[in-house]
């Protein structure tokens, strides 16, 4: 089969984040049965590397200048004209600030040659380029990454929101966008039960289909020994404010008090472009800002434990899988552990969950204490990511929603 994926986010490294990630893995897997040609915008950061090593992934490759964004920080007036854009158009200016008229005319003139026998679009910001009419014609398959009118919701919901006022007015307009653009599509991919929830609220006529992200279990093995000792780690992108916030958090209201019971503790900090805040943390006992490495899962085996205290974050955690999958025990967050059955009723233990300062202290504590405790964790979690959480699975099911069987 001839597929067609749009993606303006170049799907790669797949190291980058959570787009790129999932991009990349299901069209790698395609391309196993499939001929694939991806479209896709380079920004100033993607290298001739990357380009040659995606294209030699992937398969063909059409790769068009990303624009440059509107300015987003401007004052009072520019604010008031986006939105007013946003209301008139129906379309967020995020979106519109990547769209292409280049790569539009190229994609009108190769699917109007009949190319393609399906076109996908990977992330739902690529709706922009899918013209209505093109479904009574070709199988049409939007991969939605997230929902981003339930993400802003749940956002204010939290009282997390950096920008409460444009979020809660811009809220109707995101529900109505998504709405609209999801008629368009033959078929539907959402990430988790949450979003699916959501975007069967619109009631499209596109089928729905649930893929989770996975794991590269060749890339994440399950670690051969417990390293025991006091060493916690967190990993994540650290110019993402969720991450920030959370490790803000750990490092300045929970791990004093774990250095108190146990001196000889460290907590490792692992992610790219660390913000100055961040950097700070350096210089209190015990923390070391690790930035980027070339291996995450070195550090996570590594680790006794890996903590992730999220508290404003929305859908699963890569992070949480990739540390479950290498075998490390982890003390989460309820958004840290969202949409994953570790604990509870029938359900065998796979992460301590905590929320609150003291609930990190005595789950991290009794990991630290209990040898036996850090195995059945380790044990149940990676079992539970080869059984549901791998991109081969995710593959697999994204194939079946492309081809419509």
């Amino acid at each position: 089969m001839k597929i067609l994926a749009i993606s303006s986010t170049f799907p790669y490294p797949p190291t980058r984040g959570g787009t790129q990630l999932r991009t990349f893995n299901l069209l790698r897997y395609l391309r196993q049965r499939h001929t694939i040609t991806v479209v896709t915008q380079r920004s100033e950061d993607v290298t001739d590397t990357e380009v040659a090593e995606l294209r030699e992934s992937v398969g063909e490759l059409m790769v068009f200048p990303q624009p440059q964004p509107s300015d987003t920080e401007g004052g009072i007036r520019s604010k008031v004209q986006r939105f007013s854009t946003f209301l008139q158009q129906g379309t967020p200016q995020s979106v519109l600030d990547l769209y292409s008229s280049a790569m539009q005319q190229w994609l009108d003139e190769t699917i109007e040659a009949g190319e393609f026998e399906v076109i996908t679009c990977e992330n739902s910001m690529n709706e922009i380029y899918v013209r209505p009419e093109w479904r009574q014609r070709w199988r049409t398959v939007v991969n939605i990454h997230s929902s981003v009118y339930r993400k802003y919701r749940h956002q204010l919901e939290m009282g997390a929101s950096e920008k409460h006022l444009k979020n809660q007015l811009n809220l109707p307009l995101l529900r109505r966008y998504e709405e609209r653009y999801c008629a368009k599509f033959t078929a539907i991919v959402v990430t988790t039960p949450t979003d699916r929830r959501q975007i069967d609220a619109y009631e499209p006529d596109g089928q729905i289909t649930m893929i989770p992200n996975g794991v590269d279990l060749n890339q994440f093995p399950k670690r051969t020994s417990d390293p025991e000792g006091y060493r916690l780690v967190f990993i994540g992108t650290m110019d993402s404010q969720p991450n920030i916030d959370a490790v803000l958090f750990f490092s300045l209201e929970v791990f004093p008090e774990i250095l108190q019971r146990y001196p000889e503790a460290t907590f490792d900090i692992v992610g790219a472009r660390p913000v100055p805040e961040i950097l700070e943390l350096e210089e209190r006992p015990g923390i070391a800002v690790v930035g980027r490495v070339n291996s995450t899962v070195e550090y996570l085996h590594q680790a006794t434990i890996c903590v992730v205290p999220l508290r404003t974050s929305y859908g699963i955690k890569n992070k949480t899988l990739e540390a479950m999958a290498a075998g490390t025990p982890v003390v989460a967050s309820d958004r840290g552990l969202q949409e994953l059955a570790v604990d509870g009723a029938n359900v065998p233990l796979r992460a301590l969950r905590a929320n609150e300062s003291a609930e990190y202290v005595y789950a991290v504590s009794r990991l630290f204490e209990d040898r036996q405790l850090r195995k059945q964790l380790s044990e149940n979690a990676r079992a539970f990511v080869e059984k549901k959480y791998t991109w081969q699975r995710a593959g697999e099911l994204y194939e079946q929603a492309i081809v419509g069987n």
